[in-house]
């Protein structure tokens, strides 16, 4: 697989790729809509709510925790899930403004 030469793109332009990366699963959507819906979430139960393996559903957490939309706390032998609200914030102001940007500048192409 040939490099992405993430270093020849904004860092802007970087965050939105990675965010669209992480929201292109639907079992990532779907875990970030069970954690909203319940505001904190442990592995186990999205395993039994999701219906995937252990393993899938931690690695879709690991992905959804890299990338900064959920952070966890260690709870004994759990690992407690909640939205990084923050994070959350921010990038979806940029996801926001990205999307916005071709209503202004008023030509009709095609």
């Amino acid at each position: 697989m040939g490099l992405t030469k993430s270093e020849i793109f904004t860092e802007e332009q970087n965050q939105v790729a990675a965010l669209a990366k992480a929201f292109a699963h639907p079992a990532r959507v779907a875990i970030l809509q069970q954690i909203f819906k319940v505001n904190n979430c442990i592995c186990g139960d999205l395993v039994e709510e999701i219906g995937l393996a252990q393993a899938t559903i931690s690695q879709h957490l690991r992905e959804l925790k890299t990338i900064g939309l959920i952070k966890g706390n260690i709870e004994g032998t759990s690992v407690c899930y909640c939205i990084d609200k923050d994070n959350w914030n921010n990038m979806k102001s940029m996801i926001l403004n990205f999307m916005d940007q071709g209503n202004n500048n008023g030509s009709d192409c095609c």
